[in-house]
């Protein structure tokens, strides 16, 4: 079982590329279309840049980049999860969001110790479903301390 993970944990379940990931509904404070995005000179290549959000400059991350995982180009039903649950608002691109779904503790176990790939240190877990695998990610690691610096600088100047 994961850590954290209580009885009946709601999570958002999205796609990237053809997998599902899932997060907490904690950690999502909304889901937005993507909008026009303006960009920052000089940014890590995986900061998409900047979008307003009801008056609010918010660093938007595209977590394909963030994840290295490669794929097509933002589409129609591309989505930005905005979290707060970091030290500034952020938004994360990805590429649907399929549904909430309510897992179960039981349902969940830690990522299997084979598995050495570069973004592993984001993953909590993977959770069974009936029809699929959802692994799960830790928004507070995928956007660390020092990157959300980064980033809070960036958008600041």
């Amino acid at each position: 079982m994961t850590e954290g993970l209580v009885r009946g944990t709601q999570l958002v379940v999205f796609r990237i590329g053809k997998e599902y990931y899932g997060m907490g509904i904690d950690a999502i404070r909304e889901i937005v279309r993507l909008p026009e995005i303006t960009e920052v000179p000089d940014a890590p290549d995986y900061l998409e840049g900047m979008i307003n959000l009801r008056g609010k400059v918010v660093p938007v991350v595209d977590l394909k980049k963030r994840l290295r995982i490669s794929g097509d180009e933002h589409g129609k039903s591309t989505r930005v999860l905005i979290t707060d649950k970091t030290e500034t608002l952020a938004g994360l691109i990805v590429d649907s969001v399929e549904e909430v779904a309510n897992i179960e503790p039981d349902s969940v176990e830690p990522p299997p110790e084979m598995m050495s790939a570069i973004g592993i240190e984001y993953i909590t877990g993977v959770a069974k479903t009936a029809d699929r695998l959802v692994i799960l990610l830790d928004v507070k690691k995928i956007m660390s301390r020092y990157d959300m610096k980064d980033i809070t600088d960036l958008s600041e100047s």
